[in-house]
């Protein structure tokens, strides 16, 4: 029987142990050796030239702030684009988790701009049991009108920007909440029907799945995918909040076989949008291109866009109001310009098109002037992901409310401002399979379901405190805006006095 020599066998393996790490400290000290040669003899950064080496972890701690600032360093309410108090609650609300909070309000209702709600002395009487709102019709002269149950949707978000699995979950999820998805502009695919929710099919400007190969739109084509029951409504993207002003982008690395099928586009290559549909270039050529998809499919056909110049919907209304109802579009949905699921150029994520809180209410008034309200139906769609946000939305006289990353958030998107990158960690922006393994769809679905009926439940509560039976009954009477210390306006006196003083500056 063989015997463990115990001190030669600890002296061997504390000499091997040795060698390694003699051998791991020369090659640490060759390689800083070698990047201190490259540092000091390179000519682009002056850093790393001054500072070899110590000057390469500057990159390092700047990229690894980000995380820093989010998890140890910001206030809860001090993040942007969105603050750990605003993803907190989108998170245990997909979780279906208690949302109630002890010890008063973190967050500050003195700066101006906060949004407040004005309580009922008498509120209306909640129920025991929630119930869906009445649907809401769009597009009541088409062939197929759509009657949509729920005010609180999906906003676009294509496959290729965001993965199968989330696709998958999305899909069911909305299915189970009784809400619309939109397919975003890359297309239709097998996963968005995979779940039989009701869908939005948009067409960009690159016209991805209904693109004759010239950049033009094919009827066929647009015929197949309107032949799908699941298809309920067709939306034309002018512009998003992400990059108004330019086409969509997606890189090389998420362009696999399938996204490339699906688009009609070649395998491996970045997927760029023309900034602009080619044959619309003004109000008359988009309303000829509304009635010609309407036409095509017998569905409510509608357009996105980014406000710019707010003397454009004067353009709209009248040329509507010129050629009648009948060619009007079924719906617009207003994207607010302050970014989105999609990545851009930050010259115009800040700068380019104009914020929801303005453009919002300027929709509604010129359809109100105009009287085009009851014929064309409101989405608004940008960074409302809470339900104070989805109130106010519905009070300015949105009839909708679209969301992208608020779902993102539902899915268990962590903030990592990777979307473009596929390196996302929770498994949504990517098509690495080791990373969407973490993203299971029938999980996820639930957590979507729960996202939409715990906001609607909680709007229908804000609803009954202003003393509006329902959501929709919710008018800018019911929302202030504080606008100095110590006093708030409702929202219908700040938008009428912002119109006078529009009448008043035009006159000068």
């Amino acid at each position: 029987m063989m015997t463990l020599d115990l001190p030669g066998f600890i002296t061997t393996f504390l000499a091997v142990m040795a060698a390694l790490f003699v051998f791991a400290v020369g090659v640490g000290v060759l390689l800083i050796a070698i990047f201190y040669l490259i540092d000091i003899t390179q000519t682009q950064h002056a850093i790393r030239r001054n500072f070899p080496v110590i000057g390469r972890l500057r990159y390092r701690m700047e990229h690894l702030g980000v995380f820093f600032r989010q998890y140890f360093y910001a206030m809860d309410r001090e993040e942007m684009p969105f603050n750990r108090a605003q993803r907190a609650w989108v998170y245990r609300a997909a979780k279906n988790l208690d949302n109630t909070q002890p010890f008063g309000s973190t967050r500050d209702l003195r700066p101006p701009g906060t949004l407040l709600f004005a309580n009922a002395t008498f509120p209306a009487l909640e129920t025991t049991t929630a119930k869906m709102p009445p649907p809401l019709v769009i597009g009541p002269e088409c062939a197929q009108p759509y009657a949509a149950g729920s005010f609180f949707n999906i906003s676009a978000m294509s496959y290729g920007a965001i993965s199968k699995p989330a696709v998958l979950a999305l899909s069911n999820g909305a299915r189970l909440a009784g809400c619309w998805m939109n397919t975003g502009e890359g297309g239709l695919s097998p996963y968005h029907l995979a779940g039989g929710a009701d869908l939005i099919f948009q067409i960009g400007t690159a016209k991805y799945g209904v693109c004759d190969g010239q950049g033009g739109l094919d009827e066929a084509r647009l015929r197949e995918v309107a032949a799908n029951p699941q298809v309920k409504l067709f939306e034309i993207k002018l512009s998003q909040g992400a990059k108004p002003g330019k086409g969509g982008i997606l890189p090389a690395a998420k362009v696999t076989p399938e996204i490339a099928a699906i688009r009609g586009i070649p395998v491996g290559q970045d997927s760029r949008s023309p900034n602009r549909h080619p044959e619309i270039a003004d109000v008359a050529a988009l309303l000829d291109f509304i009635h010609r998809v309407r036409t095509l499919t017998g569905k409510p056909t509608g357009f996105k866009l980014v406000i710019g110049d707010p003397r454009w919907l004067d353009d709209l209304c009248r040329e509507v109001v010129r050629q009648g109802l009948a060619r009007a579009p079924d719906f617009i949905t207003v994207d607010s310009a302050d970014g989105g699921t999609g990545a851009a150029p930050m010259s115009l994520l800040d700068y380019v098109g104009l914020p929801l809180q303005e453009s919002l209410p300027l929709v509604v008034d010129k359809l109100v002037e105009y009287g085009l309200r009851e014929r064309i139906r409101v989405i608004a769609s940008g960074k409302l992901i809470n339900p104070g946000e989805v109130a106010w939305a519905l009070c300015v006289g949105a009839d909708f409310v679209n969301s992208a990353r608020g779902f993102l958030f539902a899915l268990g998107c962590v903030q990592s401002m990777q979307c473009d990158k596929n390196t996302c960690p929770a498994g949504i922006t990517t098509h690495n399979p080791r990373l969407q393994r973490g993203l299971d769809p029938e999980d996820k679905a639930e957590r979507v379901r729960h996202y939409v009926e715990n906001m609607r439940h909680e709007v229908e509560i804000i609803a009954h405190a202003c003393g509006a039976a329902t959501p929709r009954q919710l008018r800018r009477e019911h929302c202030r805006i504080v606008v100095g210390p110590g006093r708030s306006v409702p929202l219908s006196e700040l938008y009428r006095r912002d119109a006078v003083l529009v009448q008043d500056r035009n006159a000068a």
